[in-house]
């Protein structure tokens, strides 16, 4: 009989605590049963959104010491005291561009021969991601747009996302509210800003075209999204090519500045590059017809796009001010400043589903090149370090 792998499923580590998983209850199971070859431990926690005994109570194995197992897999980075040598690990660790907050994690692992397997870079042929938590993340900070909305102009309360016990409690939430006749934006075209969309549907918001949302005057709550072409056009007044857009950011200038004057919270899903035209100034936000009262950053590039994410904040306490004039930070809610949410682990907030919807793109993408013949490349591609 052939010796089977061992594989932990981790406890998450990381300050502040994620309750995510990277497998439930009854994908341990599916696991167990699609992979004869795979031994499954689940490693005890007591930040889990699932808890131990809804593993157990499936006949999975808990336990506190997994050190014997030969793959860990997490969600957020592992701490860096309880790496354990010449294991194979799964987690997104951030390390992968030399990201220099994370450069001690990088070193520790190289210095213990761990094989580093990064989620985010678990990518096809075409170099498409496989697995991800980004509809989760334009769906919450879509939520919390709403909330901020909500405490600014005293029109409604929503009960918060962590608070909830699932997906379905947030959306019902959505049903009690009455949302003020104000225009929502949207920048993104991917899985975050249908995310997004997906709550301000809910919520009983009209999508307009973007002609219309910079036109039009509504005595009722609309939304528009942006697409790139939308928010950017070529220096040299060539027509605009998204490929060309992706491959050469420093060709493009921002034609951004028409949707502050007439948007009211603006829900940025968008994924920027270093060398990409800003969306915003500071001297954009000082002017007097700058209308955005609300900035949801899903996208949350700190100093990058939007002058106003100074820093990223957290799901405890998800909001804070940007006075633009003074270009500090300030109180949250006073009328006179930017209300900003910039929490960086939004799918963090509704824990039990985006877990199972993250385990399902591992079992479904990546298990079967993991645990069988990768033959085409997955996991190389996303091998960060080994040896």
């Amino acid at each position: 009989m052939s010796k089977k792998t061992k594989v932990g499923i981790l406890k998450e580590t990381k300050t502040p605590p994620d309750k995510r998983t990277a497998i439930s209850p009854k994908q341990g199971v599916e696991l167990s049963e699609k992979f004869s070859n795979v031994e499954l431990f689940i490693q005890s926690s007591d930040i889990r959104a699932y808890k131990d005994e809804e593993y157990t109570a499936l006949g999975l194995q808990v336990t506190e010491d997994v050190s014997h197992c030969d793959i860990l897999i997490g969600v957020k980075e592992v701490h860096i005291p309880e790496l354990i040598a010449n294991k194979t690990y799964l987690f997104f660790s951030h390390t992968a561009k030399e990201q220099e907050y994370n450069r001690p994690l990088l070193q520790e692992m190289l210095k213990k021969k761990i094989k580093m397997l990064d989620h985010e870079y678990f990518t096809d042929e075409k170099g498409m991601r496989l697995v991800a938590f980004g509809n989760w993340a334009g769906l919450v900070g879509a939520y919390n747009g709403l909330i901020a909305l909500g405490k600014r102009t005293g029109s409604f309360n929503l009960k918060r996302a962590i608070d909830c016990h699932d997906i379905k409690e947030v959306m019902s939430e959505l049903k009690k509210i009455k949302v003020p006749a104000v225009k929502f934006l949207i920048t993104g075209g991917g899985r975050v800003a249908h995310g997004a969309m997906e709550v301000l549907e809910a919520a009983g918001i009209k999508q307009i075209s973007p002609d219309d949302f910079l036109n039009k005057n509504y005595d009722y709550t609309v939304y528009t999204k942006l697409d790139p072409d939308f928010y950017v056009k070529r220096k040299d007044g060539s027509e605009f090519d998204l490929h060309h857009f992706f491959d050469n950011p420093e060709m493009y200038e921002s034609t951004f500045k028409p949707y502050t004057k007439v948007a009211d919270v603006y829900v940025a899903c968008h994924f920027w590059d270093e060398n990409s035209p800003v969306f915003i100034s500071k001297d954009d936000m000082k002017e007097d017809d700058f209308k955005i009262s609300v900035i949801a950053d899903v996208s949350c590039d700190i100093a990058g796009p939007i002058p106003s994410t100074i820093r990223p904040s957290e799901i405890a306490d998800p909001f804070y001010g940007y006075d633009a004039e003074n270009e500090k930070e300030a109180d949250a809610f006073d009328k006179n400043n930017i209300t900003v949410m910039a929490v960086d682990n939004l799918p963090g907030e509704v824990p039990r589903d985006a877990s199972v919807d993250f385990g399902k793109g591992l079992i479904e993408k990546i298990f079967p090149a993991l645990f069988g013949e990768d033959t085409t490349g997955i996991i190389e591609r996303a091998s960060i370090t080994e040896n």
